[in-house]
């Protein structure tokens, strides 16, 4: 009996996870993400360390950001967004390679899918429970989205400084400008500082970010324009 009331309480905590999980993804590829977890866990991290509040953030569409920013973050963060279905196992094998080898930094292979089905649904971290649950949104926002509005959403809601969030937030605090504005060399200094946002700044570059730069400007001549939505 005890276990006949179990199953039936998991099976409707699958069907109910399963459910809200897919109205959730449904609903934001129409409706703006206007806040995430990471900006609620930033916001609590300032007032536990005494600090004032600061959010920045404003969504616009990907047609009123500069066409050079999502050139600029494929040839900083995923040069095969176009090509792979949320997950490049190339990149993936790469970044095993290296890290098994023990040599440098460890290197990561999240593509900007699953990096914005972090951003969007899930918490930082580094768990197994948590990368499964990365894996399950970002099959999901491939499905369901599609390639313009899941770049819409990465470039409204990746962390790109102490507090500013999105496109719109960094053009405006650090360049004075609205994110369709944006030249080239400052979206490729805006993708420079994405591996980490609160050490680099796009406001006051250091050389190492300026060189950065350099690199990702040479390497956004081979990446193909982002298609405006119904090209």
């Amino acid at each position: 009996m005890k276990f006949s009331v179990v199953s039936k309480i998991i099976k409707w905590g699958v069907a109910l996870f399963f459910s809200s999980t897919i109205l959730a993804v449904v609903a934001y590829r129409f409706i703006p993400v206007y806040i995430t977890p990471l900006m609620v866990i930033r916001c609590l991290q300032q007032v536990s360390d005494g600090k004032s509040i600061k959010l920045y953030h404003h969504w616009v569409s990907l047609d009123n950001i500069s066409p050079h920013l999502p050139v600029a973050v494929m040839a900083s963060e995923d040069q095969r967004f176009f090509i792979h279905h949320g997950f490049d196992f190339n990149a993936i094998e790469k970044a095993a390679r290296r890290n098994r080898s023990g040599s440098g930094n460890k290197l990561g292979a999240s593509t900007i899918s699953q990096q914005t089905a972090k951003n969007v649904f899930l918490w930082p971290g580094r768990s197994w429970t948590r990368k499964g649950f990365e894996v399950y949104f970002t099959a999901l926002i491939e499905l369901l989205w599609g390639k313009h509005r899941i770049m819409e959403v990465y470039l409204n809601s990746i962390e790109m400084g102490d507090g500013i969030y999105g496109a719109d937030a960094v053009a405006k605090h650090h360049f004075g400008k609205s994110a369709m504005e944006l030249t080239r060399s400052e979206c490729a200094l805006i993708a420079a500082t994405l591996p980490n946002p609160r050490k680099f700044d796009s406001c006051n570059p250091s050389a190492y970010i300026r060189a950065r730069r350099g690199k990702i400007e040479h390497e956004m001549k081979f990446i193909p324009s982002f298609p405006r939505e119904g090209e």
